[in-house]
């Protein structure tokens, strides 16, 4: 379905590296570009991989505020000043060259958004962006810039009049919402594990958006333990049908892939397989709605060896239009370069974990914890967008 697609990376996206022991290792991002190139992904035609400069603060002030910016710049010589705008804590660490590491991942997602507006590419990716939790004045969740979005909003500023925003995270897209929860050109779908037993706490069914923009704003609270087959029913049941209401100019996801069954900090139970149908409904989506225009971002992952690089290898091949069989066996090439990044745990040897993908379709009288969720989510927002939501075909 692809005609051309830009990939944005620096292997200067590993300098955001909030510690050496936290979770967020950009070991990952590595990992995945290595594989990528091993399997041909990066050089398939139509594929253009493209440098970032950094975010300037004209970009990073569309959503973040004079005040912040200063914090994050001065963290490492004022930390007490900076521990007031969530710097300096256990998950956001004071790094050396925070603020230049977070804006060059926020100008990648920039310079992704501009391909696409421009037509210079009909989808463009950056894993290393999709940092969502970031508000306006503070930091969170691991995310100092809230590069999804500056993007959206930069592309507001180019005139664009309705952007989909869809956060398939294990954890809710809280910042992003936040930033547009009364703008309704942006309409933001968070599928994540419910906020009762997870980091945000937020992204209850209820949460959707104020004044002109309620019904915009859409939160999927799936139980743990969610699979392959239940997160694809809560999918089918809740997205394609707002996005299609919505009618975007363009797609926006951020596809963190920390709904892994094997992810330390969270307690889906999805495959690699399921993760891989996930992006290929969102790719059909895009081409469905918006003619193909989708804007690509990371996010979370802390599965760094196992999960991270094959979820995405798996994303990007499908943005590219040539998706990886999962059945394919990894090539011997990207053992080596892992080890070389000092990767010393046991490595994956197939592009699958043989998952099962296959689901039943939701029904309105489904009372198991996935159907109730589907319930309440389209109960608090389909009527507000005009649909039925006892109604599947919508």
């Amino acid at each position: 379905m692809s005609e051309s697609v830009a990939v944005v990376w620096d292997e200067a996206f590993l300098r955001y590296r909030l510690s050496s022991e936290h979770p967020l290792h950009p070991v990952r991002l590595g990992l995945t570009v290595d594989l990528c190139r091993a399997l041909g992904v990066l050089g398939a035609p139509g594929v253009t991989v493209l440098a970032p400069e950094p975010a300037d603060d004209t970009l990073l002030r569309l959503v973040h505020s004079a005040a912040y910016l200063d914090a994050v710049r001065t963290a490492a010589e004022q930390p007490e000043r900076a521990f007031r705008f969530g710097l300096g804590t256990p998950d956001n660490p004071i790094f050396p060259g925070m603020h230049e590491s977070a804006a060059l991942l926020t100008g990648a997602s920039v310079l992704a958004a501009g391909r696409v507006l421009s037509g210079q590419a009909q989808h463009a990716a950056n894993i290393g962006g999709g940092l969502h939790h970031a508000m306006p004045d503070r930091a969170s969740g691991f995310c100092v810039y809230n590069d999804p979005a500056v993007a959206i909003a930069w592309m507001l500023g180019q005139g664009i009049e309705r952007v989909a925003y869809v956060d398939i995270d294990v954890h809710h897209g809280d910042g992003v919402q936040h930033v547009f929860y009364r703008d309704p050109r942006v309409l933001t779908i968070s599928l994540h594990q419910h906020p009762m037993t997870l980091f945000p706490g937020t992204g209850y069914p209820g949460e959707v958006g104020a004044g002109d923009a309620a019904g915009t704003a859409v939160n999927v609270a799936l139980p743990p333990g969610t699979d392959d087959g239940g997160w694809l029913r809560a999918f089918h049941a809740v997205v394609p049908g707002l996005v299609r209401a919505f009618r975007p100019q363009v797609l926006v996801t951020q596809c963190g892939c920390d709904s892994h069954r094997d992810d330390p900090l969270a307690d889906l139970a999805l495959t690699i397989d399921g993760q891989r149908a996930g992006y290929a409904a969102l790719h059909a989506l895009a081409h469905e709605v918006c003619e193909g225009r989708w804007l690509v971002l990371g996010g979370g992952g802390y599965g760094l060896v196992r999960c991270v690089p094959r979820a995405w290898t798996h994303l990007l091949a499908e943005a590219a239009g040539t998706p990886v069989e999962p059945a394919t066996e990894i090539p011997p090439e990207w053992a080596r370069a892992a080890r070389q990044r000092g990767v010393r745990a046991a490595l994956p040897t197939r592009m699958t974990e043989d998952g099962d993908t296959g689901f039943v379709p939701w029904q309105p009288g489904d009372t198991d914890p996935v159907g109730r969720a589907v319930h309440a989510t389209r109960h608090a927002v389909f009527p507000l967008s005009g649909l039925d939501p006892d109604d599947p075909r919508d």
